[in-house]
């Protein structure tokens, strides 16, 4: 049995031969996921707080920090010493960090809310860049558009004052950010898309295929799931995870609460993230009850005082249970693998941004349009998070499969050194494959 030990309050990782005892640590043995929570700024002074915070996990999403009020509450003049604060506190422990959110019909500052058409646009997309621009290289994921669509047998977009500037107004949000920080995942994030069969929902994947059939930068699809109590989580949630993800793009849930907080709905919805390769990281949208903002609901994990709570115990257990790199296939209308062989093609890594504790890559496929590139990371390194390409790990989890996915001949990752700073990813074979059609 090996144990790496990273020293000060980060996350202990341990091997399989001995269960982890932290929601983070365990999450990251499941093929590199996080688990998360929603930050506030101002609990960062709670010892008591930051005590389960530092232990329990391994990302972070400041609650209301980055919202477009707190960033720029006067046109042009921008606010970051909150949301700083919070993205230094996470990084300095090695969490990753998801940036909520940069376009968004609610908490707008009054100066934005008294604007329409084209100012309103022009100003929409000024925020994103300067918000993006500013946080580059710091933020892993990027909720770009926040609850877009109606509720309700619609299917309809919300009618809201930057809905007003133009449907393509959410398709603007993410070029712009692809523009002001391209090494983060681009996301749209939505409440009521729980269940497979809701209208919400099929518009909300109906865009997403879209996008992804037309170019337009799309990375990730946040989950909320507020949920009520068991009885709203839907059976059909498991489906929803993976018909999301068999589009290319990968899914989170981003903002659990779950009223009374029933063991088993805990359970359920980490059961299924587990079963789906795509589902990188579940984000609770709090800590302790008291901190909740549905506090007279009892949604979290924790109670008032920081206790574990029998939904603690129950998500920890479906972690460490989970294996250890997930290759649940998308739905049988997609091929879940390519046919053999066709020749040789070549793949070169370009070094990306580092940070004290991770560094990007990026790979470029060259004499193929339909690929499989094996690349091999030296352990204890590990990839955290992933774009562009379809990726499977050996037993090992240190040797990675990629295969091209329509999203281009460039793919890339995110790898956490865990203590070894030389070590660099190798590209170890590049393979042509012949061409997949996919059924109409």
């Amino acid at each position: 049995m090996s144990l790496l030990l990273v020293t000060g309050t980060a996350v202990v990782v341990s091997t399989s031969a001995q269960a982890a005892t932290t929601l983070g640590a365990s999450a990251a043995e499941r093929g590199g996921r996080f688990f998360g929570t929603a930050v506030a700024a101002g609990k960062l002074n709670d010892s008591a707080y930051t005590t389960i915070l530092n232990r329990e996990f391994n990302q972070v999403t400041p609650e209301n920090e980055m919202k477009i009020d707190a960033t720029e509450p006067n046109q042009n003049q921008f606010s970051y010493g909150n949301a700083d604060r919070i993205v230094q506190h996470a990084r300095s422990r090695g969490m990753q960090v998801r940036g909520h959110t940069l376009a968004w019909h609610s908490q707008q500052p009054g100066w934005m809310q008294a604007m329409s058409g084209t100012a309103l646009r022009n100003a929409m997309l000024n925020h994103v860049t300067q918000v993006a621009t500013h946080f580059r290289g710091q933020v892993t994921w990027w909720d770009v558009v926040n609850e877009a669509f109606a509720d309700g047998s619609s299917g309809a977009r919300r009618d809201s004052n930057l809905q007003r500037t133009g449907n393509d107004w959410i398709e603007a949000a993410f070029r712009a950010a692809r523009t002001a920080d391209p090494n983060a995942k681009l996301c749209y994030n939505d409440y009521n898309i729980d269940n497979w069969t809701d209208a919400k929902t099929q518009a909300v994947y109906r865009m997403v295929q879209d996008f992804k059939n037309r170019g337009v930068p799309i990375d990730c699809v946040g989950l909320q799931s507020h949920f009520t109590g068991g009885s709203n989580y839907p059976s059909n949630y498991r489906t929803t995870l993976s018909s999301f993800a068999a589009l290319g793009v990968d899914v989170q849930i981003t903002e659990l609460d779950i009223r009374n907080a029933p063991s088993d709905a805990y359970r359920n919805v980490t059961n299924d993230c587990l079963a789906v390769a795509r589902c990188t990281g579940i984000t609770v949208w709090g800590i302790r009850d008291s901190d909740s903002w549905r506090s007279g609901e009892n949604p979290l994990l924790f109670n008032g005082g920081g206790g574990k709570k029998a939904a603690y115990d129950a998500v920890l257990a479906a972690l460490n249970s989970g294996a250890p790199n997930p290759t649940t296939p998308p739905p049988t209308t997609t091929p879940t693998t390519p046919p053999p062989g066709g020749g040789s093609c070549t793949a070169s890594v370009t070094p990306g941004t580092v940070w004290g504790d991770r560094y990007n890559s990026s790979v470029t496929v060259s004499g193929a349009s339909n690929w499989s590139v094996v690349v091999a990371i030296t352990a204890p390194q590990r990839v955290s998070t992933t774009w562009s390409g379809s990726f499977s790990w050996d037993s090992s989890g240190s040797v990675m499969t990629v295969r091209s996915n329509g999203s281009g001949n460039t793919f890339g990752f995110t790898t956490m050194m865990n203590g070894n700073t030389g070590a660099r990813p190798r590209i170890t074979s590049c393979t042509s494959v012949q061409s997949i059609s996919s059924p109409r």
